[in-house]
C-alpha cells in the first residue's frame, strides 16, 4: 500500500463510458489489477500509481483528475481558498474516506482526499 503523505499525490482518476471494456484494456495490455466499488466505479493498482475509472456517460474531454492526500481535509480546503483555488465540488464522503475538488488559478480541476 502506498504510504500517505499530506500534499503529494496520491491518486489520479479517470472517466469512461463502459468500465468492463477499459478494465479489459488495461488488464490485458498493462496488466493492472482492478476492484469494482459498485457499478459506477472501479480503483486500479499494479500501475505505479494507484488510481480509478468513474463510469461517465459525458464526452470525456480532459479525464484525468489529480487526486492529493491530506489528513486534514477542512485545513487544506480553507488554505485553497485562502490562495484563491474555487471550490468546484464539497467535501463528500466515499468508501474509504472524503474528499473535496478545487479549480486552480489556472483554471485546472484537482481534487483533495482524507481517510481522517
Amino acid at each position: 500500500m502506498m504510504t500517505k503523505t499530506n500534499n503529494h499525490i496520491n491518486y489520479v482518476e479517470l472517466k469512461a463510458k463502459d468500465l468492463q471494456k477499459i478494465k479489459s484494456f488495461y488488464q490485458k495490455c498493462f496488466d493492472w489489477e482492478f476492484k469494482d466499488y459498485g457499478p459506477d466505479y472501479t480503483a486500479f493498482s499494479n500501475s505505479g500509481l494507484e488510481g480509478g475509472f468513474e463510469k461517465s456517460a459525458d464526452k470525456v474531454v480532459n479525464g484525468a483528475l489529480v487526486v492529493l492526500y491530506h489528513s486534514n481535509l477542512e485545513k487544506i480546503r480553507e488554505t485553497v481558498i485562502k490562495n484563491q483555488g474555487t471550490i468546484s465540488k464539497e467535501i463528500f464522503s466515499f468508501p474509504g474516506g472524503r474528499r473535496f475538488q478545487f479549480i486552480d488559478p489556472a483554471g485546472n480541476e484537482l481534487a483533495v482526499w482524507s481517510d481522517k
